[in-house]
């Protein structure tokens, strides 16, 4: 029976950690950006300038 030892110091554990962060975090992201995308096929979005005219009112009211 062969015995195979593995040895992790602290560098390696940290870079593990961080690469399991970031994919968890990339993920995230990423299924974020994809249903943002999904939303608006199918929510009607304001036209540019009415976004402009409701800034311009709200900065008025101030």
């Amino acid at each position: 029976m062969k015995y195979t030892f593995l040895y992790l110091d602290p560098g390696s554990g940290s870079y593990l950690l961080q690469v399991i962060i970031a994919t968890a975090l990339g993920g995230l992201m990423f299924f974020k950006n994809f249903w943002i995308k999904v939303k608006s096929i199918f929510i009607k979005q304001k036209p540019q300038e009415e976004l402009k005219e409701d800034e311009r009112q709200e900065q008025e009211q101030l």
